[in-house]
């Protein structure tokens, strides 16, 4: 049966419409609500400041604090499965789970990078313990890790440095960019650093109040501002969430670098904050925040 152009168009629209309306709805459901944590931990240990967290494949779950026994590893049911670092962490900042499953972790009391196995034995070790510096093989309080599609791997080296510096997979100094400054490309602390599905890397410039965002050469693309981000991540939809340590709250931001939805407020109960450092988003969606001035890790159920 042939029908009317006039009536295809006009069909084809409405179609349109309707599939828009049914994404707008989707993305407008997303929503967070506090929910209680249950992790075994060590006996006699008291967590201190929460640095970072991050899960892997299988759901076990790493948390990064400034205390005895610093990496801490939990399975799925947050039961208690192994610890390590005493001897080796100065003061805890960053962690991320790479593609392939190691643990990589930020130290600024030492000025290191350190790559471990899931079972805490030391890969890779960059820096030079305990001398802050400025040339390739030396950091001033490293903050962050990111991960690039080739196995490269980006440093946010942020609070002594102001600089971004990439190293190949073997940890081979590739190359650096960023300088201290308010202007484009400058930086005041990158303190958090993610690559994108699009090969973009966004750089949390802390006290400038805005992530920068970069090729994976360094060069500047995209600024957007108006809050503090401490912390970033991904879900696995390319939701982008920030921790804004300085508001104590978390936000979701959308594709252009605006706020979507924010959750929390200073305080002590269930989901408000005291600091909030770093996140992570768990298989199922979840998010996990950890707290500097909390002291703890608290969980946003997705609902």
């Amino acid at each position: 049966m042939n029908l009317p152009r006039r009536f295809c168009l006009l069909s084809f629209s409405i179609i349109c419409l309707i599939l828009t309306a049914e994404f707008t709805s989707a993305a407008d459901k997303i929503d967070f609500e506090p929910a209680a944590i249950s992790i075994e931990l060590p006996e006699g240990l008291a967590l201190g400041p929460c640095s970072a967290v991050d899960f892997d494949s299988k759901g076990r779950m790493y948390l990064f604090h400034r205390g005895p026994q610093p990496i801490l590893c939990f399975d799925s049911n947050g039961k208690f499965v192994r610890s390590w670092g005493d001897k080796l962490i100065g003061q805890a900042h960053g962690l991320r789970v790479a593609p392939d499953e190691t643990i990589w972790v930020t130290d600024i009391g030492n000025h290191m990078v350190f790559q471990f196995s899931p079972k805490g034995k030391l890969l890779l070790a960059l820096g030079q313990a305990g001398k802050p510096g400025d040339s390739q093989d030396q950091f001033n309080k490293p903050t962050d890790i990111a991960f690039g599609p080739q196995g490269e791997f980006y440093i946010s080296d942020g609070y002594g440095n102001s600089r971004v510096m990439k190293f190949a997979a073997n940890g081979k100094y590739l190359g650096q960019w960023g300088t201290p400054g308010k202007g484009p490309g400058e930086f005041n602390l990158p303190h958090s650093i993610l690559v994108d599905a699009k090969g973009r890397v966004l750089v949390g410039d802390r006290e400038n109040d805005r992530v920068q965002i970069f090729d994976l050469e360094g060069n500047l693309r995209e600024i957007w501002t108006g809050f503090a981000p401490y912390g970033m991540e991904f879900d696995s939809r390319g939701n982008l969430f920030v921790a804004d340590g300085r508001a104590n709250k978390v936000l979701q931001l959308n594709a252009s670098g605006k706020v979507e939805n924010s959750w929390g407020k200073t305080g002590k109960r269930p989901g408000e904050y005291n600091l909030p450092h770093m996140l992570a988003v768990d298989a199922a969606g979840n998010l996990f925040v950890t707290e500097i001035g909390g002291k703890r890790l608290q969980k946003l159920r997705r609902k």
